[in-house]
């Protein structure tokens, strides 16, 4: 990885601030000229779903987004980069994932974050259940076109 540069990549159950993390990338860093983040939260899907269920492979998760994470970083020139999933039963309006991206320019962190993003949806080894607010089986979500077509801006670096 570029300069030593290792991204912080975990995957937890537990919930995570946004602000803590951005000033644990930031903090003394007078090299950073700009922060991108992306939250992503668990949707109302109109009144239907009580919680969605995230699970994951441990180790296979964390090795994957490792991988996209040093991709990302031979990409673009970043300072920092923080990728964070959540797993477990998420209720509406919850964190699910954060990208945190630093470098000295905005574009480099904006595209980098987008990068990412595109790889989460489409790629990363998370599968989701939905929990119905009525209690009746909602059932597993299927992977959606539009984030394949998403991923495919970025051709591969190999």
């Amino acid at each position: 990885m570029p300069d030593g540069l290792v991204p912080k990549v975990r995957i937890q159950h537990q919930d995570f601030d946004i602000a803590a993390e951005i000033a644990s990338l930031t903090q003394d860093r007078t090299d950073i000229g700009a922060v991108v983040t992306f939250s992503g939260l668990c949707r109302d899907e109109k009144g239907t779903l009580s919680a969605l269920e995230l699970e994951h492979y441990p180790g296979m998760a964390e090795a994957e987004i490792k991988r996209i994470a040093a991709e990302a970083l031979t990409r673009w020139p970043l300072q920092g980069l923080t990728v964070i999933h959540r797993h477990g039963k998420i209720r509406p309006g919850e964190n699910i994932v954060l990208v945190v991206t630093a470098s000295t320019h905005r574009q480099a962190a904006f595209e980098a974050a987008d990068f990412l993003m595109d790889y989460l949806k489409s790629r990363a080894p998370f599968w989701k259940k939905e929990h119905r607010a009525d209690g009746s089986e909602g059932g597993w979500v299927d992977a959606k076109d539009t984030d394949a077509n998403a991923a495919r801006r970025w051709p591969s670096s190999e």
